[in-house]
This record gives structure tokens, C-alpha cells and sequence, in this order.
């Protein structure tokens, strides 16, 4: 069962906190679920996803439920639509019906070909018996449930097997008269959050204006609640503007100031590169400063020394 490929997120730090490994991101054969509030970022990061499997001459493949998707962000984040997989579903039966003969079809061509499936969202596909029904109250909504169940049983086996990264968006459901404790929870019963390798929440943390306070953007935090390919409840705070997408560089310099990786004096910034030469820049700067090869690897490799846990087998009594 080792991960043979990674998919990235947009987010340096959100691929550290899930995979725990440099260069590591969501896993290839294994489910992961991306849940939050409206507008915390799920369709992004999935999005994100489908361009860094682009990259990586790999199959993106975006199966929609909610028909509001943008063509214009999707090229502006690096989506290449033009080949990109685009499928347009109503149920939760085609989505894997879908899932299963898309699989079996590029595996006939090419049986190590990278390919990522998003489904954007589970939450607003419906089923067969729901969509035969009327709008009136029909009993207990327990339908999706058993599908899913059912669905997730022979869908887990199917892609553990190949070199398919499988992500699934979910909306947040409110319990109610939960006093303590965590107050949220996902639709479509338990299925997803047990089949699931990776489960990510996404929380909106506020938002990013410019100088004639437009809002630009919004701050995010994502935070692993399930993880089985490094350790659980890690988070990773990074800024998405509404222009370009996810600012990476920008995560990359505050977890620097976190850990004392630069030295700060006002709006100024401080980092000694790896042949020992003095780069002072501000904010705005950093990202240019990055440009360089070489400077950017050592920054990342600082980065992971801090961010990566290391187990420690000695302390585990085997």
C-alpha cells in the first residue's frame, strides 16, 4: 500500500501537513475528502489539485454536481480546459458508475497514466429514488447513506490498486444541541469519512483588502482531521486571492518568521542563502527573490527541516 505519486495542492504547506514528506501533496490510490462552509475554498484547492496533475502529464478529470463552474478561474489557476475531462452529473450512482468506467477506460490505453478525479460536490448530487420522487417530505433521507456505503466498498479496492488520486468536496451540516465539542458534521452518512485517507477542513479566517479597501481575497486555514499518511490534526494557514489563486510564497514567509528562519526589523526581511550571502527584501519582494533556483530549494529544505515530524521508533517499547 505505499503511495507510489503525490498530487499537489496549490499549497506548499497544506502538502507537508497531509503527506509529511517533502514534495508529497494528496495521494495517488487513496480518497480524500476536502469539507467547509460556503466559500472556504473546496472547489479551489480541488482545482488546484487537477492543474498539478496537469503538470505532471497526468489526466484531470472534473466531475460537477453543482453546474457553477468557471472556466476563466479554472485557466487562471492553470487548468488546461482544452484537456481536461469535464463531466456534468446528477446522482450519486453515475458519479460512480462514471468514476469506475473512466478508470477502466484509460487503463486500456495506459496503465500508468496519473489521473485525478475531482467530485465537486457530494453533498449536491442527489439519487435515483430522489430525483423519481416529488418535493414533499418522503421519510427518513437515508437513501444517499446506503448508496454511498455500498459505493465506497467496491470504489477504495478499485483505486488502490491504480494510480488514481480520488477527491471528493463536502458541504458542513450543523448537529443539533451540541454544546461541547465539535458542532459539525458531513452529509451523506459515515461512509466517506471511514473510506477516506485524508480529510480536510477548510475554515474561512477573514478577509484580504487592498489600499481603497476592495476585498480581494480571503485567508484560509486548513487542518488535516484525518490523516493515514503522516500525523493527524496538523494545519496550514495560506491566503487565496480572487485574481490568481492560492499565494504560496506567501505561507512560505510567515511559517520563516514562525520558526526564526529570517530576521525581521520593521517591514524589512533578513535571510542568509545557502553560500552565505545576506538577502534583505520586504513582503512584496519575496516572492521575486524565490525566482532563483537554487534559493528557492534551500528555502524549501529549511522549511521541512522545521515542518516534517520525524518518528521516533526508540520511544515506541518494540
Amino acid at each position: 500500500t505505499d503511495v507510489t505519486d503525490w498530487v499537489g495542492t496549490g499549497s506548499t504547506l497544506l502538502d507537508l501537513a497531509v503527506s509529511n514528506k517533502p514534495h508529497g501533496g494528496l495521494a495517488a490510490g487513496r480518497i480524500t475528502e476536502i469539507n467547509g462552509l460556503e466559500g472556504s475554498g473546496k472547489s479551489l484547492i480541488g482545482a488546484h489539485a487537477l492543474a498539478s496533475t496537469q503538470k505532471k502529464g497526468g489526466l484531470a478529470v472534473y466531475i460537477d454536481t453543482e453546474s457553477a463552474v468557471s472556466s476563466e478561474f479554472l485557466q487562471a489557476i492553470g487548468i488546461d480546459t482544452e484537456n481536461m475531462l469535464y463531466v456534468h452529473l446528477e446522482t450519486v450512482e453515475e458519479i460512480f458508475d462514471t468514476i469506475e468506467t473512466i478508470v477502466t477506460k484509460i487503463r486500456e490505453s495506459d496503465k500508468d497514466k496519473l489521473v485525478t478525479i475531482l467530485v465537486d460536490s457530494l453533498a449536491a448530487a442527489s439519487t435515483k429514488v430522489e430525483m423519481d420522487a416529488d418535493f414533499d417530505k418522503d421519510g427518513w433521507a437515508t437513501s444517499k447513506a446506503i448508496v454511498l456505503s455500498k459505493a465506497m466498498r467496491k470504489i477504495t479496492q478499485m483505486i488502490a490498486r491504480q494510480k488514481v488520486c480520488l477527491i471528493f468536496t463536502n458541504q458542513l451540516r450543523q448537529k443539533m444541541g451540541v454544546m461541547f465539542g465539535d458542532p459539525w458534521t458531513t452529509s451523506g452518512g459515515k461512509a466517506l469519512p471511514f473510506h477516506a485517507s485524508t480529510r480536510i477542513r477548510l475554515k474561512n479566517m477573514g478577509q484580504i483588502k487592498d489600499t481603497k479597501k476592495n476585498t480581494i481575497g480571503i485567508k484560509i486555514r486548513a487542518q488535516v482531521i484525518k490523516n493515514r499518511l503522516g500525523p493527524p490534526l496538523r494545519s496550514a494557514d495560506f491566503q487565496l486571492y480572487f485574481d490568481k489563486g492560492i499565494d504560496d510564497f506567501g505561507s512560505w514567509l510567515t511559517i520563516m518568521k514562525d520558526h526564526n528562519l529570517v530576521k525581521q526589523a520593521g517591514a524589512w526581511y533578513t535571510l542568509v542563502d545557502q553560500d552565505g550571502k545576506e538577502h534583505k527584501f520586504q513582503s512584496k519582494d519575496f516572492e521575486s527573490l524565490m525566482a532563483d533556483e537554487d534559493t528557492q530549494k534551500y528555502v524549501y529544505d529549511m522549511i521541512c527541516k522545521k515542518v516534517v515530524l520525524k518518528y521516533d521508533s526508540g520511544k515506541l517499547g518494540i
